[in-house]
């Protein structure tokens, strides 16, 4: 595949945010400093979508965008009150039908016939020059393209929105497909010896000390990857290897509980299975979202087996079929403290997404009040973790500004500042030292992370792939 000349002029301090930061260098959170990426971002997504919204930040800037035929190459107006001029150029490319780069530069313009400084990092022989490497950068009278950077600020402002994007949860007006025009995927394909033990895994590193009687935990997203029911599982095995009752509460429709209730009494074969599917609206909508994954439903038949297993466990549907907003929040609330009321013995896990597991109100709607909020005011002992992670995968819902509706797929995830696991931060629980505005009490930390996609699907998405080494 042809690459433009990358990270070329890379020359000290032209655009930068201090003495120390360069334009195209990236905070790194393992060290503290401002450094050159080594690796490209391989985003999950079309490249078309990728670049309109390369696009999108610019023109939010005011900057003016032509596009070149095909697409694939974008460059701005020039930046105003900049001297010499700059503009910038945006360059994609289309590594499969949902894997994408796209690279952002900043180019430099010199007077015609102007002297152009050799490149700083004492590298230059044998690379093309500039002029060469960004041909395709349209000109100005009297001036010709110098020298690019790439600029790692508006990169970075590309990778929040394509993947720090909220999760849609699809509620209401969005009705089940006749089975039979879905596949449900290999399932029961494990050996006789498994087939019946549940796959606990190794107990989660401080999870323990938020085990008790009558106790709730309120675990937020993400939904839609293979951790987060991972985790839960090993939490309630821990749980009730102590002999302390669980109750799983799970972001599935209170509606489903009867469908549940018969398939944990089933012998977890094929054909309960597809009773259970067959019987239920949630699992076979137009759109799914995070909630019905494949590993959600794992995480049902893990119950099922350590029910068979001989422990007390029990899963609760605890969601709305059509509520939105303040409305679900309170019947969720409701739905939650009616399934602890008949188990008040039991130790409460409850997945769901992080605005609903607040503790505390939001700030940016004042007509709502969060699930974790209302439950805190009647239980002061409920406790919520959000979650913190590494770059990875999740299947999710998200709406298209480009397409004017609902794509659900899967999309690359990355964590906020604050919620990244560095290399050196274990899996586990890690309590604060105070609640946080927000009311969560602590961060479980996953490591990477990784999409599950839905038991009942169309033919099958295109894999994300692993990051490109970025050539200097």
């Amino acid at each position: 595949m042809r690459r433009l000349g990358m990270m070329l002029g890379l020359l000290g301090c032209v655009g930068c945010a201090s003495a120390t930061r360069g334009i195209s260098d990236q905070y790194n959170p393992e060290t503290g400093r401002y450094e050159k990426p080594t690796h490209e971002v391989v985003y999950s997504v079309p490249v078309e979508d990728a670049m309109m919204t390369a696009r999108y930040i610019l023109e939010k800037n005011l900057l003016d965008v032509m596009e070149k035929e095909g697409g694939l190459e974008m460059f701005s107006s020039f930046i105003p009150d900049v001297i010499p001029p700059e503009r910038y150029y945006i360059q994609g490319e289309r590594l499969g039908p949902r894997q994408a780069l796209v690279r952002v530069f900043r180019i430099r313009y010199t007077q015609e016939g102007g002297f152009a400084p050799a490149e700083a990092s004492g590298r230059s022989s044998g690379q093309a020059s500039v002029p060469d490497a960004f041909r395709n950068i349209p000109g100005l009278e009297g001036y010709r393209p110098a020298h690019g950077y790439r600029d790692m600020s508006i990169e970075q402002k590309l990778l929040e929105r394509l993947e720090m994007a909220p999760a849609l949860e699809l509620v209401g007006g969005n009705p089940p497909i006749p089975i039979r025009s879905v596949v449900m995927e290999n399932w029961g394909e494990e050996d006789e010896a498994s087939a019946t033990a549940p796959a606990c895994g190794a107990p989660v590193e401080g999870a323990s000390s938020l085990f008790s009687k009558g106790g709730v935990l309120l675990v937020a997203d993400p939904l839609g990857t293979q951790e987060v029911p991972s985790v839960a599982l090993r939490m309630s095995c821990e749980a009730t290897s102590t002999s302390l009752p669980v109750t799983l509460a799970l972001s599935i429709p209170v509606s489903e509980q009867p469908l549940l209730e018969r398939y944990l009494a089933s012998d977890g074969g094929s054909g309960a299975v597809q009773e259970l599917l067959a019987g239920s609206a949630f699992w076979r909508r137009v759109h799914q979202d995070g909630r019905s994954s494949r590993a959600m439903l794992w995480l049902v038949e893990q119950a099922r087996r350590l029910r068979v297993s001989g422990k007390d466990v029990a899963v609760a549907a605890i969601d709305s079929d059509k509520a939105h907003g303040d409305e679900r929040e309170a019947q969720m609330a409701e739905s939650l403290m009616n399934a602890r009321s008949k188990r008040p013995q039991a130790w409460t896990l409850v997945l769901t997404g992080s605005v609903h597991a607040r503790t505390t109100a939001v700030s940016w709607d004042g007509d709502l009040e969060p699930m974790g909020a209302r439950v805190a005011r009647v239980l002061p002992s409920v406790r919520a973790l959000d979650v913190g992670f590494q770059r990875g995968t999740q299947f999710t819902c998200r709406y298209s500004v480009w397409d004017e509706q609902v794509e659900c797929n899967v999309f690359g995830i990355s964590p906020t500042l604050e919620a990244r696991q560095s290399s050196k931060q274990a899996a586990g629980v890690n309590l604060f030292t105070a609640p946080r505005p927000d009311g969560f009490h602590g961060r479980l930390y996953l490591g990477a992370l990784t999409a599950s996609l839905p038991p009942l699907q169309a033919p099958r998405q295109a894999p994300p792939v692993a990051p490109v080494p970025a050539r200097k």
